[in-house]
């Protein structure tokens, strides 16, 4: 024996008002939703039918109900109980007509979404097909009457009134009625009249006017994203996926924004809202840019609300990519300054493009400012100076770097930054591999010049007296002549002391054979993985080659360790915080000590 399933309305409802709808205010738009089809439906049977919508608020009214009319196809008696008085029944809505193209309605619960402002509904119908007209009630217990009435005199169309819930009624309200009208219908292509008053205008604003050139459509749609965004777009882009009906237009924003920033698009189906809050509408490198879009193919979810994740959003998402890329590149083409402005705000989501995009690419190459030796300059002039671009992938190893690579005459360039090293590993898969290579600190220290050898032998006496202090901390000292004469000592990661400390202590865990193989890789390599690069032109260095207190020479390299350390921004280990301590404490001691 079969059974059915019973539903509880008030459930229902609160699973709709908690769940499903972000808010009583989709009343409306589910209302208008309604009335919309059933125009539409009815211009098939009669194409010169009146398209309007009548919505009379409650505080317009004596007996305090919302009405809305329409003069749309109307119901008949079959499907009141078809489409009124069963849930979800979308398969009758289709044996009826109701999801064909142009139609509105999918999921057959809109009419519930009106029991989250009132506690009964009533609706009267006349059938443009013909029949009689039909009075429908419903209360949100689940009750439900229907009732046909021969001698009314009743206009083709339907008219509903809603009897507000309580501590509801401010939703039924003229203004807020007028508010919510506007928002959700105001390009639909009936006229809504709220209170006597129209409350639509019915025109599409992306649209073009017969005597309006492209620049003034521009200038008007860049009016129109100020006024509906708050700031006055960078330019205003015309977007179309004819495939599915989408038409609209792109704005770019002025100023940038963080990459993660969500995405927020103002969608329309069918010229009714979907929601001014919908994200996945453009790929996540176009974070700049916020669309306003209409079309009549993609899906909402149950709720309306948001657009439902599928292959056909996917192709349109990478067509909508692909139009404001070809704007990026017809801009590139036609206003260079306008370009170079655009990249200086949104320089990091044409950078996440260019590493999949040629065009992108050059025009990163040919715009986009980079941090280097020789100022902010783009990549084309960069190499223009000095043939390949020699980079270092660390901010702070560049700050470091810098100064005395250009002292040297070495162009570097800062790669540290998001994006950097893949764009630049993309312009080699593309020139060659002269077009650009990572520059390891090693190959700075061999430009280097080496001291006057006399010099050279009694500072290293000097360093060989305070040998243990550097061992400490994994460091070897190396003399060489340099400029900037102001810098001390520069510390630089030793990739083969580096690779030696790791390849031992892989071994520990090692078995014997592995662990000698390893040992063999590594056995000529430096044991210690940094380097204290001294510059033998610094007076202080000078000074330090002529102590003869030990105890004075080791205070003097533990702090020119710590300074270089310092200078280099690297994360100071617990050894490192006790040698600054300590000889900023000796020195202080040394200093006032005597007096």
């Amino acid at each position: 024996m079969s059974h059915t399933f019973g539903v509880d309305l008030r459930g229902m409802i609160d699973l709709l008002s908690h769940h499903l709808y972000s808010s009583p205010r989709v009343y409306v738009r589910e209302l208008l939703q309604n009335a919309v089809d059933a125009i539409t439906a009815r211009r098939e049977l009669d194409p010169d039918a009146p398209a309007e919508v009548l919505i009379e608020p409650s505080d317009a009214n004596a007996d305090g109900v919302l009405r809305i009319s329409d003069s749309g196809i109307g119901l008949s008696e079959r499907e009141v109980h078809e489409l009124l008085s069963t849930l979800g029944r979308t398969s009758k809505r289709d044996e009826l007509g109701f999801t064909r193209q142009g139609f509105l309605g999918q999921f057959g619960v809109g009419m519930l979404s009106a029991f989250l402002v009132a506690e009964e509904i009533r609706l009267v119908t006349r059938s443009a097909t013909g029949g009689p007209a039909v009075r429908w009630t419903a209360d949100a217990s689940g009750n439900y009457r229907v009732e046909v009435d021969d001698g009314a005199r009743v206009e083709v169309g339907t008219t509903i009134e809603l009897v507000p819930n309580r501590d509801a009624e401010h939703w039924l309200t003229a203004d807020m009625v007028r508010a919510l009208v506007t928002e959700y219908g105001d390009l639909l292509p009936v006229t809504v009249h709220v209170a006597g008053e129209a409350a639509t205008t019915g025109d599409l604003p992306w649209s073009r006017r017969s005597d309006e050139t492209g620049s003034d459509l521009t200038e008007r749609m860049v009016d129109y994203g100020e006024g509906l965004f708050g700031f006055r777009p960078f330019d205003a882009i015309p977007i179309a996926v004819p495939t599915v009906g989408l038409t609209g237009v792109a704005f770019v924003l002025p100023e940038g924004v963080h990459p993660g920033t969500r995405q927020s698009h103002r969608v329309y189906l069918k010229r009714m809202l979907v929601g001014d809050g919908v994200e996945g509408l453009l790929p996540d490198w176009a974070y700049f840019v916020r669309c306003v879009v209409d079309s009549s193919a993609l899906r909402p979810t149950a709720s309306r609300e948001s657009l439902y994740q599928d292959e056909t959003l996917l192709a349109v998402r990478d067509e909508l990519g692909k139009q404001v890329r070809d704007w990026l590149v017809r801009l590139d083409a036609t206003d260079p300054e306008r370009t170079s402005q655009l990249l200086s705000a949104h320089h990091l989501g044409i950078k996440s493009l260019a590493r999949a995009d040629d065009e992108m690419l050059r025009l990163v190459e040919r715009w986009l400012p980079f941090e280097t030796t020789e100022g902010a300059v783009p990549l084309r002039q960069f190499r223009r100076m000095h043939g390949t671009v020699l980079y270092v992938p660390n901010v702070d190893e560049f700050r470091q770097l810098a100064p005395v690579a250009q002292a040297q005459g070495i162009g570097l360039l800062n790669a540290g930054y998001a994006y950097d090293v893949e764009i630049l590993d993309r312009l080699v898969a593309m020139d060659g591999a002269v077009a650009a290579r990572q520059v390891q600190p090693g190959e700075l220290l061999a430009a280097l010049d080496h001291p006057e050898p006399l010099f050279d032998s009694e500072l290293r006496s000097r360093l060989a007296e305070a040998g243990g202090v550097l061992d400490r901390h994994d460091c070897e000292a190396v003399t060489r002549d340099f400029d900037p004469v102001s810098l001390p000592a520069l510390l630089i990661t030793n990739v083969a002391g580096e690779r030696k400390r790791d390849a031992e202590e892989i071994s520990d865990d090692a078995d014997p054979l592995w662990a000698e193989l390893l040992s063999e890789l590594v056995a000529e390599e430096s044991t210690a993985s940094q380097q204290l690069v001294l510059n033998c032109r610094n007076p202080l260095v000078r000074r330090l080659a002529a102590l003869s207190d030990p105890a004075l020479v080791e205070l003097t390299v533990e702090s020119l360790y710590v300074h270089a350390l310092l200078q280099a921004r690297r994360p100071m280990r617990p050894k490192d915080t006790a040698a600054l301590n300590r000889s900023f404490l000796e020195l202080l001691n040394r200093a006032v000590g005597d007096r």
